[in-house]
C-alpha cells in the first residue's frame, strides 16, 4: 500500500519510521517532510495546510492511507476534504479537532462530560478580565483559546501578572487570532503527564504515558517551547491507567458522540497528577511532539493495523502491546530558539549517533542541501534512547547527543531526571 504522512517535524519522522516497519507498506510519501524523512520516504513539496493540494496529490497518486501529523492541518479541515473525496485518512474532522483548536470548546466538553478539570473563566475582552481577575488571587494559567504551536500559555502567580498576560495576548497580539478569546484557569499543583489514546469514535485504547519538558532551560526555567524532550513511561501515572481511561477518555468520547461529532484519531490528554487525583489541563487532537518520538519506539503492534482499526471502528479487536523498558528523547535546538533562531548550519555526527541499536535520531527542523543535512528550524533533532529502564534510556539518549555537532546547538541536560526521583 501507499501511505502519505502530512507534516514536517520530528513527530512525522517518527510516524514514517514506524510505518516503514509494516509489511503492508510499499511506499511512503511525506508532505512536506524534512531531511530525515527523505531517507525513508519520498518528500512532496506540498505544505501541511494546503488541503486541496494534498487531496489532489492523494487522488493522483492513488494513496491508500493518509496520516495527519500537525494540528493546523486538522483545524483547516484536511480530514473533511479527504473524506468528501472518498480518500482514506486518519485523524479527526475539523469539528472534532476543536478539542484542541479551541480551549473554551474543550472546557465545555469537559464540563458536560464531568471530566475533572481546573476552575476557569473565558473572556473576550480586557474589561471582562478586570472583573474576573479577583476570582484568582493566587494566580492562574492564562491561555490563548486557539492554536499557538504549544506556546500559548502564560503562568501567572498573582492578579497583576494575570492582567499583564491578558494584555500581552490581547493588545500585543503575540499569538494573533489565537488570542481573540482567552481562558483563565486556576493553577493546579502536581506533576504534568501526557496520556495519548487511539480512538475509533466509540472506544479508546491508551498508549504508554509520557512526560514532556516545555521550558527551554534545565530545571524548567526560561521560555515555553514546543517541547525540549520527553520520556516514557511516566511513573507518575502508574496504577492510574484505569481511572484515566474511565474518567477522561470514555466520557469525552460519549459526549462527542452525543453531539454527533465522533472523535476518530489520536486524543491526547495533558494531565496534572497529584497522588491519585487527576485533572485534565488540555486536550490535543493528534500525536504529541516530542511524545510521539518516545511512545512509538515502545509500541510492538503494526501501526497501520491499529490505524485501520480506528478508521473502521474496530479498535476493540486490537490488543495493544508495549515493549518492556523505557524511552527518552532529548531535543537539540538552534541557537536563539524559542525566539529568533539561526538556520543553515551544517550538522555532523548523525550517522555516528545512530549506530547503536538503542539510539534513533528523528529530524525536525532539517533539510538536505548540497549533500549535507542542515538546520532549518527551531527544534532541529530529537535523539531517542531506549533501554531496560528509564536510567539506561536517558544514558543512551545523551550518548547519542554527544556525537552530534552544529554551530549554536542547545539542549537540556536534565530530560527524564524527574522519573529518577524517589
Amino acid at each position: 500500500m501507499k501511505v502519505l504522512v502530512i507534516g514536517s517535524g520530528g513527530r512525522e519522522h517518527a510516524i514514517c519510521w514506524k510505518i516503514a516497519q509494516s509489511k503492508k507498506v510499499q511506499n511512503i510519501f511525506c508532505a512536506p517532510g524534512n531531511g530525515g524523512t527523505s531517507q525513508i520516504a519520498q518528500n512532496v513539496n506540498i505544505e501541511a495546510e494546503d488541503v486541496q493540494g494534498l487531496a489532489d496529490f492523494a487522488t493522483r497518486e492513488k494513496i491508500d492511507l493518509t496520516v495527519v501529523g500537525p494540528e493546523g492541518s486538522l483545524a483547516v479541515g484536511v480530514v473533511d476534504e479527504f473524506e468528501s473525496r472518498g480518500l482514506r485518512i486518519f485523524g479527526p474532522s475539523s469539528n472534532a479537532a476543536m478539542l484542541e483548536a479551541s480551549k473554551s470548546f474543550a472546557k465545555q466538553i469537559m464540563v458536560a462530560a464531568k471530566v475533572p478539570t481546573a476552575r476557569f473563566e473565558v473572556i473576550s475582552n480586557i474589561d471582562e478580565a478586570q472583573m474576573i481577575v479577583e476570582n484568582f488571587p493566587n494566580g492562574a494559567a492564562v491561555k490563548a483559546d486557539g492554536l499557538a504551536a504549544g506556546k500559548g500559555v502564560i503562568i501567572c502567580h498573582n492578579r497583576s501578572e494575570i492582567m499583564g498576560a491578558v494584555n500581552r495576548l490581547m493588545q500585543d497580539s503575540i499569538f494573533s487570532d489565537a488570542a481573540k478569546r482567552i481562558v483563565i484557569e486556576e493553577l493546579l499543583e502536581g506533576q504534568e503527564a501526557s496520556v495519548l489514546a487511539f480512538c475509533d469514535g466509540k472506544s479508546a485504547k491508551l498508549m504508554v504515558s509520557a512526560q514532556d519538558h516545555k521550558a527551554i532551560f534545565d530545571g524548567d526555567r526560561g521560555a515555553n517551547t514546543g517541547g525540549m524532550g520527553a520520556y516514557a513511561p511516566a511513573p507518575i501515572t502508574k496504577g492510574l491507567e484505569g481511572k484515566i481511561h474511565k474518567s477522561v477518555f470514555v466520557p469525552v468520547l460519549k459526549e462527542m458522540q452525543k453531539r454527533k461529532i465522533p472523535f476518530k484519531g489520536i486524543l491526547y490528554a495533558g494531565l496534572m497528577v497529584r497522588g491519585d487525583k487527576i485533572y485534565v489541563i488540555e486536550f490535543n487532537a493528534r500525536f504529541g511532539d516530542p511524545e510521539t518520538q518516545v511512545i512509538l519506539p515502545l509500541l510492538e503492534n503494526d501501526l497501520i493495523e491499529v490505524i485501520d482499526a480506528c478508521i473502521d471502528g474496530t479498535l476493540d479487536e486490537i490488543d495493544l502491546k508495549w515493549k518492556k523498558g523505557a524511552a527518552c528523547c532529548v531535543v537539540i535546538a538552534s541557537k536563539g530558539y524559542p525566539e529568533k533562531y539561526e538556520k543553515g548550519q551544517i550538522i555532523s555526527g548523525l550517522d555516528e549517533a545512530s549506530k547503536s541499536k538503542n539510539v534513533s535520531v528523528f529530524h525536525a527542523g532539517t533539510k538536505k542541501e548540497n549533500g549535507n543535512i542542515t538546520t532549518n528550524g527551531g527544534r532541529v533533532l530529537g535523539v531517542i534512547g531506549v533501554g531496560v529502564d528509564i536510567r539506561s534510556a536517558i544514558e543512551n539518549s545523551y550518548a547519542g547527543v554527544a556525537k552530534i555537532k552544529f554551530a549554536g546547538m542547545q539542549y537540556r541536560n536534565d530530560i527524564g531526571k524527574k522519573a529518577l526521583k524517589g
